[in-house]
């Protein structure tokens, strides 16, 4: 008996951690690149802005490609030059993909043309401005 309480116990929290995600879950750049590389380090202050100016609204991850944790990463994704932006839904979904330098601008009107336009927080929204 008590198997089977500690069982469901651990189906209903992990039910419940999944409906929390996925009830938050938001859109996401990532961007597969490295730290050493040029045009990665010219991409780091607009993710930077980007995560801050667009936080809660869609997700910035940055994955160093070069480190060896990362290596998994860059193979999941299929990454064959860096820097690499793929959009995902909110789902996780691969909805397009841009290979080099992308600027501010051009990152969000890609979201648009995927169907998202988005809007920064404004100053009161966001404390960190």
């Amino acid at each position: 008996m008590k198997k089977i309480i500690i069982s469901l116990t651990a189906i209903l929290l992990a039910s419940a951690i999944w409906a929390a995600e996925t009830a938050s879950a938001i859109p996401k750049l990532v961007d597969l690149g490295a730290t050493k590389c040029i045009p990665c380090k010219k991409m780091a202050p607009i993710l930077e802005e980007l995560k801050t100016q667009y936080s809660g609204i869609f997700d910035v991850e940055f994955i160093d490609v070069w480190q060896k944790e990362n290596s998994k990463q860059a193979a999941k994704y299929n990454i064959q030059s860096i820097p690499t932006q793929i959009f995902l839904d909110k789902d996780g979904k691969e909805l397009a993909r841009h290979v080099g330098f992308i600027s501010k601008e051009d990152i969000l009107a890609q979201w648009k043309n995927l169907g998202y336009n988005f809007e920064p927080k404004t100053a009161l929204e966001n404390p960190n401005k």
